[in-house]
């Protein structure tokens, strides 16, 4: 009699598939992230489409019909607001409002929910532990959000431009939206992307120092308006100024006006002294002429890329300095 040794063939492991990694589980863990970026680029998007479109054509409409645009210059009251015109500028205003607000959402969720939340849990150091070094893992958490951030405001800068191409005798005719004003100035270039890029670094390294969620995401902001707040303020120096002078009256306004005056007899500036047309108190502060420190519309490229490369400066070295200070806490080559 022959035994029969049957032998059990185990089953094939049947592999897992769809994506994994690190990449795939940063996408899963901030997915309602992804959802709300996703929904505030179309919000924005599709109102600037509006205001190119329907919302101009409204504008231009009711500024014929008020009998306007057939004179020049316009009669008496053409300036006046319409209903029209409200509703168009309102959608030019969320679409360059989310170009400005998307920096300190970023520097928010950044300090938040990206890195604050992980260290505060231990999730992050758990992650450590496994085969995700620090240096890998700050490196997604900092490129994967980078990478979408620059790609929707992007998109939203074109759509802006697209529209300030166009819209420019609208402009002119209501008297509203000069070029340098500050969220025009920025989303009309590559200023409002640095700058939210700007909000991703800030807010990291917010996280890495508090290592608490609500403390990194209040840091963040309050860190990143302060760094608004400069960088604006010293934007009018970022470029050398052109002048304009007059002999009897202030030059007209061309552009962005950064200082003005008076002038002596030797070409010194003073404060006016408010003569207006007293010439004996004009002589008596020898006062001959007035002078404007301005900036005109063809120095929008110069200030606006002088200013993009300071902000991304810092930026990436608000970036090595997180490296360095993950490296300090975690004692691991970054």
């Amino acid at each position: 009699m022959t035994a029969v040794t049957t032998l059990d063939t185990p089953a094939a492991v049947t592999s897992s598939r769809g994506p994994r990694g690190l990449l795939w589980a940063m996408l899963r863990l901030h997915r309602w992230a992804l959802w709300f970026w996703l929904l505030l680029v179309a919000v924005g998007a599709g109102a600037l489409l509006w205001a190119y479109g329907p919302g101009a054509d409204a504008a231009w409409a009711e500024y014929h019909k008020a009998g306007c645009g057939s004179t020049t210059p316009p009669d008496l009251g053409c300036d006046l607001i319409g209903p029209a015109y409200t509703r168009y500028d309102t959608f030019v205003g969320v679409g360059a409002g989310i170009l400005g607000l998307a920096p300190f959402l970023t520097a928010a969720w950044a300090g938040g929910a990206l890195i604050g939340r992980e260290l505060e849990s231990g999730t992050a150091q758990l992650a450590w532990t496994q085969s995700v070094s620090p240096a890998r893992w700050l490196a997604a958490k900092l490129a994967v959000p980078a990478a979408l951030l620059t790609t929707g405001m992007l998109l939203l800068t074109l759509l802006h431009r697209l529209l300030w191409s166009t819209d420019g005798p609208l402009r002119a005719a209501m008297g509203s939206r000069s070029w340098y004003q500050g969220t025009t100035f920025e989303a009309n270039g590559t200023l409002a992307t640095s700058y939210a890029l700007l909000g991703l670094a800030v807010g990291v390294l917010a996280a890495l120092l508090q290592r608490r969620a609500l403390p990194a995401l209040g840091l963040a902001v309050v860190v990143l308006a302060l760094l608004t707040t400069v960088l604006g303020t010293v934007r009018p120096y970022l470029w050398p100024l052109e002048t304009l002078t007059n002999k009897h009256e202030y030059p007209a306004y061309i552009g962005m006006v950064v200082d003005e005056g008076a002038l002596t007899s030797t070409g010194a500036r003073v404060a006016d002294p408010i003569c207006v047309d007293n010439t004996k108190c004009l002589a008596e502060h020898d006062i001959v002429g007035f002078y404007r420190d301005y900036h005109p519309s063809s120095h929008f490229w110069p200030l606006q890329l002088v200013e993009t490369g300071i902000v991304l400066a810092v930026a990436a070295l608000t970036v090595l300095v997180a490296f360095r200070l993950l490296n300090r806490r975690t004692g691991a080559a970054v």
